[in-house]
């Protein structure tokens, strides 16, 4: 079986390179994003800072719900999607600013840049075709 070429029997219509990368991705936050904010959240002693505590407890949540997508990658794509969102954002908004007038290199920011430069590729994984007729439109069918 073609990696690239649409099986309509097999994965709602989608390639199934999106399948292997949406699972490859979901794998990867699951691991990395959930040891990280789940050992900050049970390794925590002490109060936390409202907006931090809300940081780490996102993180943990949809780190969480990533396991689901290794085995449904289709069924959770409003998830990745909401990653890929994020994260574009905070480059626009943070990361961007900072590199443009060539203050990002040794900043707090520059680490979560590098983390979060991942994006495109979740970008280049989502199947769009289907998640604009399934979760946009509704449409359930493969060649609608």
């Amino acid at each position: 079986m073609n990696p690239f070429i649409r099986s309509v029997d097999r994965y709602e219509g989608v390639r199934p390179v999106h399948i292997y990368l949406l699972r490859a991705l979901f794998l990867l936050m699951f691991l990395f994003v959930g040891y990280d904010s789940w050992s900050t959240i049970l390794g925590h002693d002490g109060p936390w800072g409202p907006m931090q505590a809300v940081a780490w407890c996102m993180f943990a949540s949809y780190s969480s719900l990533s396991i689901i997508g290794v085995f449904q990658p289709l069924r959770m794509l409003p998830l990745m999607v909401f990653m890929v969102i994020y994260k574009s954002l905070w480059l626009l908004v943070v990361a961007y600013p900072l590199w443009s007038t060539g203050q990002l290199a040794g900043s707090s920011a520059e680490g979560m840049t590098n983390v979060f430069l991942i994006a495109p590729v979740a970008i280049v994984a989502i199947p769009w075709g289907h998640f604009l007729r399934r979760y946009m439109l509704g449409r359930t069918g493969s060649t609608t």
